[in-house]
């Protein structure tokens, strides 16, 4: 039986690991964005330990919901599910000056991975969109580019990436991998998305616990179970470090080694 944080945990793809983790008898601790929808997701996912509260478009809440983790105690694995999605029309900036979707999708995963006591797994959330992301790394705040929502989201999902297998590189005693769901008919996917909706989240589940060789890897990119090649550039450990060198100045996090 392990013990597992899932971010983004309310609804889709994070409620669904959720509850198929709960069924298969682990230790689930779920993660919403304000009370009330925490309320709803343990209504969704009973036998859920708890839920923890915090919008990860801020830096002070996505420490307090680190903060709310590590006083939980220790975890096996984090699903790094939480996400916005391609179709802002507009730069949206949080209260930190940062466009919701890097803050959400990019800076909370950073700051989480920096600020949670070191699990034993680490299972961030891509998407196909991550092979039209900007490898450039230039203007993450989108301060000077005029504004484009799918590329802003294909970009953070690139960042994904990037995370997973810089964090693989500097933590071996830890599995850390990305994968992508596919296109599924979630909130964020619509519905007339095209993949088959039990794969969309049984591969972040069997990443987190299971004793299966081919889950126990590590800097690895993954499609419904199954091996897959991801962008070159995510493999480029200079482009790594120029992300976590990114994250850090823009939260004042540095990722420990």
């Amino acid at each position: 039986m392990a013990r597992v944080f899932i971010t983004g945990s309310s609804d889709g793809l994070g409620r669904m690991a959720a509850q198929l983790l709960i069924e298969q008898g682990h230790r689930i601790v779920l993660h919403a964005r304000n009370p009330q929808r925490g309320k709803e997701a343990l209504a969704a996912a009973p036998g859920a330990e708890s839920v923890v509260i915090g919008d990860l478009s801020s830096i002070a809440q996505t420490r307090g919901v680190a903060d709310q983790v590590n006083a939980l105690g220790r975890f096996d694995a984090v699903i790094h599910n939480a996400g916005v999605g391609y179709r802002e029309p507009r730069r949206l900036e949080t209260e930190d000056g940062l466009p919701h979707v890097f803050a959400v999708n990019t800076l909370a995963p950073y700051i989480l991975t920096a600020q949670i006591h070191k699990p034993k797994r680490l299972i961030y959330l891509s998407s196909g969109l991550h092979r039209n992301g900007d490898s450039s790394l230039k203007d993450l705040a989108w301060k000077e580019r005029p504004w484009r929502g799918q590329q802003a989201y294909s970009d953070t999902k690139l960042h994904d990436v990037l995370l997973a297998f810089a964090v693989a590189r500097r933590w071996p005693d830890v599995f850390s991998n990305a994968l992508e769901p596919g296109w599924v008919a979630t909130k964020m996917g619509g519905p007339g998305a095209p993949d088959d909706l039990n794969e969309g989240y049984r591969t972040q589940v069997w990443l987190a616990v299971s004793d299966d060789q081919a889950a126990m890897v590590s800097g690895e990119y993954f499609y419904h179970m199954r091996l897959r090649s991801p962008n070159p550039a995510t493999t480029d450990v200079e482009r790594q470090q120029a992300l976590l060198d990114a994250c850090q100045e823009f939260s004042g996090i540095a990722l420990p080694n």
